[in-house]
């Protein structure tokens, strides 16, 4: 049977790419392993932040858009976006170091027996730290200012929202072959519940969590707002039998992309939520050396001949 192994990337929106850049450089001491643009709209940057070696399952994408408002949170949005830490002494430390950099945090809490700790970036964007207890691999950054026992490891859980479990659901098990794991009462008290999926790996990098808030106005995406998902396919075989699946199930979907770093499937949940399938590889040192990623702009080969025109159109991130 077909399995996604985990979560790929998280891609989000953001209007101010300077003040992006330095919290999740500099703050989040994550590194920028490719500077590119947004292959559908090459006036805007697309900056992906994660490990040391840009692992698949590390990647906090944004897309730069100035002009964007704030994100109305709701409804049919993603809600949560979780990274993986590891021990109650980097808690500790995440704590200090959100204080001394003024950003805005909750205090570091137990949630379904796990610790936690939720935060803004810059935008608004809804965070949070999670204990992945040592589960799943990290790759830390040398030149990190965060030390290498703190870093972040990498993405943990997604959390998003929809009006109605059902179509969810059978999407979820049927088409992409997500488990059932565990329902939850949410944190804030309400009635609602939050239902714990699961892909092929282990701890917080391997679930899904979809809360249902049938009382929820309907979201309105801006800047702080995430755009989609995107869950592990390990290699191109698969690749091209998730394409198959996908038709045979019905499923309107984008056909095959090829991002050049990675190959991708879109297709849009009964929820709302679109969810991008994406291959390991290539990966991100396939135009660059690994010790040089998010150095220069990289361009896929087919922009290639425009850099120029779009160099000019790009402001400078520092």
């Amino acid at each position: 049977m077909l399995q996604l192994t985990g979560l790929h990337h998280v891609s989000a929106l953001a209007n101010d790419i300077r003040a992006n850049h330095a919290f999740y450089t500099t703050v989040m001491g994550m590194r920028l392993v490719k500077k590119t643009v947004n292959q559908d709209d090459t006036s805007m940057y697309h900056l992906f932040y994660a490990d040391g070696v840009g692992s698949p399952g590390s990647d906090l994408t944004y897309f730069d858009m100035p002009l964007a408002a704030r994100e109305r949170k709701g409804n049919r949005s993603i809600t949560r976006t979780t990274l993986r830490v590891h021990g109650e002494d980097t808690f500790a430390y995440w704590v200090d170091r959100f204080d001394a950099h003024d950003a805005p945090h909750g205090d570091v809490t137990q949630r379904r027996g796990v610790a936690h700790l939720d935060f803004e970036d810059p935008h608004g964007l809804p965070l949070s730290l999670v204990d992945d207890g040592g589960l799943g691999t990290a790759h830390p950054w040398e030149a990190s200012p965060v030390p290498t026992h703190h870093q972040v490891r990498g993405l943990g859980y997604m959390e998003f929202t929809v009006p109605d479990l059902g179509p969810t659901d059978a999407f979820l098990t049927g088409v992409l072959n997500l488990e059932r794991e565990a329902v939850h009462p949410l944190d804030d008290g309400t009635p609602d519940q939050v239902h714990v999926y699961r892909m092929h790996a282990e701890g917080p990098a391997g679930e899904l969590h979809v809360a249902v808030r049938p009382e929820l106005p309907l979201a309105r995406y801006g800047s702080g707002g995430v755009h989609h998902l995107a869950l592990r396919i390990p290699n191109e075989e698969e690749y091209h039998a998730w394409t198959a699946r996908l038709r045979e199930a019905g499923a309107q979907f984008s056909g095959e992309v090829d991002r050049y770093y990675f190959k991708s499937l879109y297709v849009r949940e009964p929820g709302g939520i679109l969810i991008e399938l994406a291959t390991d590889g290539p990966g991100f040192d396939v135009d660059e050396p690994l010790d040089a990623l998010g150095e220069g702009l990289a361009l896929p080969p087919f922009l290639e001949p425009r850099r120029a025109e779009i160099e000019a159109r790009l402001k400078p991130l520092a």
